[in-house]
């Protein structure tokens, strides 16, 4: 016959007292560090959002100048300038003194042959230049009446002429598109000289040469 034994074990009441004494100091030390952390919570938000404002200021800062930069080079300071000598002047229709400077070339024999875009709202009469003694004058009405037709048309005259040189008379606004255009049709080396220009047109004129000059290396990339 086997005997069940069970044995009591008493454990004194004060030693449960002590360890809920332990435990609860533990939950209120940890409680403790809870409230510091969400008292210091605004903080880190605060120091978050004007990390977050920096960066975006210094983003915006960086694009700002670059696109200064890019406005400058392109359509204020491109590069121009002209050897003795070239095959062909040719002077695209726009706004800006370009029908003074294109002669002047011209008178100064810098080309044996001027040619002279016509058919715009920027050239008042449908009259070609005058006579200039050993300088051939072509004028013209570019079809489609924009810069892509100008430089199409003086493509062909290039090849059939074989120009291996011409310089481009244009506003300065223009002049980066212009090379642009005209180099895609013409085989030899652009040069670029630019027309004076009021100073009340300049802001208008560098606003729509960044959409025509965005769109000419997007969508409209052959001659």
């Amino acid at each position: 016959m086997v005997t069940d034994q069970r044995q009591e074990i008493v454990v004194p009441a004060g030693v449960f007292r002590r360890r809920d004494l332990r435990n609860a100091a533990n939950v209120g030390r940890s409680l403790k560090k809870i409230r510091i952390t969400q008292r210091a919570h605004p903080a880190e938000l605060r120091s978050r959002r004007c990390s977050r404002r920096k960066f975006i200021a210094i983003a915006l800062l960086i694009i700002l100048v670059g696109f200064g930069a890019s406005t400058a080079r392109l359509f204020v300071w491109p590069q121009q300038g002209m050897p003795s000598r070239v095959d062909a002047i040719v002077m695209l229709n726009g706004p800006g003194d370009r029908l003074d400077t294109a002669l002047g070339l011209a008178r100064a024999h810098r080309a044996p042959t001027l040619v002279i875009s016509l058919g715009s709202p920027w050239w008042y009469t449908k009259a070609c230049a005058a006579k200039i003694p050993k300088v051939t004058v072509i004028c013209f009405i570019p079809d489609p009446r924009t810069t892509r037709g100008e430089a199409e048309f003086a493509g062909r005259l290039a090849r059939r002429y074989h120009w291996h040189s011409i310089v481009v008379v244009t506003s300065t606004p223009q002049g980066t598109r212009a090379r642009l255009r005209v180099g895609r049709c013409v085989s030899g080396k652009i040069y670029l000289i630019g027309g004076p220009l009021p100073p009340s047109q300049w802001p208008h004129e560098i606003a729509y040469e960044w959409g025509a000059t965005i769109k000419a290396l997007v969508l409209q990339r052959s001659c």
